[in-house]
């Protein structure tokens, strides 16, 4: 049964899902509304579906109000008559049911489930225990090609119409590690078209879309995307601007506040967007090791080959590496410190992290070999030299020009203003472990991703000798209660291991 209230627009956001409405609590027990009830709401022509709160203070009786997603994407308007009508439980939670029953699902049960995760059909439990599923009852190679292919075909897909759309993917797990903003400008300086993509951090203090957007927006719609893409052979977007994918979108909201993300959702969310976007040659850096998403080398094998099926069944040629990861790549951790790293190696800085640099080159290597540009053993010193010889900057500049940023940008400027902390070993010895895992929880303590200043520079590397009093690393935050909170942290957390000489 339908019934028409008020609107009332609240300036409240619950980060985009579910979309949610409020009720009078005496409206909803004179409608039979419960909280957690979907709702169609109809007003001026268009949809949305949304999920029901209820509350005796918020909205007065006879009024619903509208998260500002929710009328945002609806256009109503305030005070504007709105039609609602209860929905009763989709079809497709049966086989959510039954994949959480270690039952396999077929290509139509998951398409249905994608479906309705699309159409908003789905509230935050049941997003929950699908993103969860898999944890239950790992998905099988054909139900993570049927996932792949529903995610990437409820979504909007790109062509750019060239012949060789190449890309490079981090499945991510270690502090640092920024070589997709290196590789991507390289690739596009020798005329490959290669317009990435990327995700905010779900379980680092940074991904490639938050470090991107020091130096430049990084959210545009298609068309200009296509125009970016066309001018430079490449882009450096966040990719949930797009309507990319938008399953994977809102399954990674229910993921990231345990910065959680199963394999399979992980290898689903990646492909996905890469079989969206028509990507036809794909490398993938897949770091693994005691302090990273991917514990083991048997691991890394395993997801590799998901990976490697997942390329033949679209077609797409793929390389995997799978490199183990003992310390963080790069010396900044956290959005603008990771920035300042990527312009050092691209500006060819005599003090740029050499270790970032070299990963770069080297999986720029296999990406030029991988498209036949050149024999095996021979890619990575073609890399080299359009780092050395200025042409990967200068495309660079291009691309941040493009997207609205400044192209002149030194990498000294970009972490200027920031208050600082420093760290020191309390006794000499030698570095013998870094602990990952530490090293995130601190940037985050510290305000990354959101804030782009806060996070770490650090100072030493395994195996180097320290003298007690030595700065081991140092914390970058915009403010001194961000700092404060950091030292609150370091009072139970490690990054580094000192071992006595």
């Amino acid at each position: 049964m339908a019934f028409v209230l008020r609107a009332k627009r609240f300036d409240l956001s619950t980060g985009g899902q579910p979309y949610v409405v409020v009720l009078r609590n005496e409206d909803g027990a004179n409608f039979g509304i419960h909280a957690g009830d979907r709702l169609l709401l109809q007003a001026g022509g268009k949809k949305v579906i949304v999920q029901a709160d209820l509350t005796h203070r918020r909205v007065r009786p006879g009024e619903i109000g509208l998260f500002r997603e929710v009328w945002r994407e609806s256009g109503i308007g305030p005070h504007q008559p709105v039609t609602v009508e209860p929905l009763a439980r989709p079809d497709s939670i049966e086989a959510l049911k039954k994949k959480l029953l270690g039952k396999h699902l077929s290509e139509a049960e998951i398409f249905a489930i994608i479906r309705d995760i699309v159409a908003n059909k789905f509230g935050t439990t049941e997003l929950t225990y699908f993103a969860a599923s898999s944890f239950v009852h790992e998905y099988t190679n054909d139900e993570l090609y049927y996932l792949t292919k529903a995610i990437a075909q409820t979504g909007e897909q790109l062509r750019f119409g060239s012949k060789i759309v190449a890309d490079k993917h981090s499945v991510g797990g270690i502090a640092g590690n920024r070589t997709t903003m290196i590789v991507v400008p390289i690739m596009a300086s020798l005329g490959v078209t290669i317009p990435k993509t990327s995700s905010r951090a779900i379980t680092s203090p940074s991904g490639t879309a938050d470090t991107m957007e020091v130096l430049a927006n990084v959210t545009f719609p298609v068309a200009k995307i296509r125009a970016i893409v066309k001018k430079n052979h490449a882009c450096m977007v966040w990719g949930g601007g797009l309507a990319l994918a938008p399953a994977d979108d809102r399954i990674i909201k229910v993921s990231r506040p345990l910065s959680l993300e199963p394999y399979s959702k992980m290898i689903v969310s990646i492909m996905a967007k890469k079989v969206a976007m028509g990507v036809t040659h794909l490398v993938i850096d897949m770091p693994y090791g005691k302090y990273t998403k991917i514990p083991d080398l048997g691991t890394a094998q395993r997801l590799a080959a998901k990976f490697r099926y997942l390329g033949r069944r679209f077609k797409m040629k793929v390389k995997v590496a799978m490199i183990e990861a003992k310390q963080p790549i790069g010396q900044g951790i956290g959005p603008a410190l990771e920035a300042r790293d990527v312009l050092r190696v691209m500006q060819q800085k005599e003090y740029r992290p050499k270790d970032l640099e070299e990963k770069a080159v080297k999986l720029a290597g296999m990406l030029i070999e991988l498209i036949g540009m050149a024999k095996q053993g021979v890619g990575a010193s073609i890399a080299r030299d359009q780092l050395i010889s200025g042409k990967a900057w200068r495309s660079m500049q291009g691309i941040i020009r493009s997207q609205g940023g400044n192209p002149n940008l030194d990498s000294e400027d970009v972490t200027l203003g920031a208050k600082r902390l420093r760290v020191v070993a309390k006794h000499g010895g030698s570095i013998s472990s870094v602990n990952n895992r530490s090293i995130d929880e601190l940037a985050r303590s510290l305000g990354a991703p959101d804030d782009k200043q806060g996070g770490l520079h650090l100072r030493k590397r395994l195996g180097d000798h320290v003298m007690k009093g030595e700065i081991l690393y140092t914390c970058y935050a915009r403010t001194t209660s961000r700092l404060k909170l950091a030292e609150s942290v370091l009072n139970r957390v490690q990054v580094y291991t000192v071992s006595r000489r």
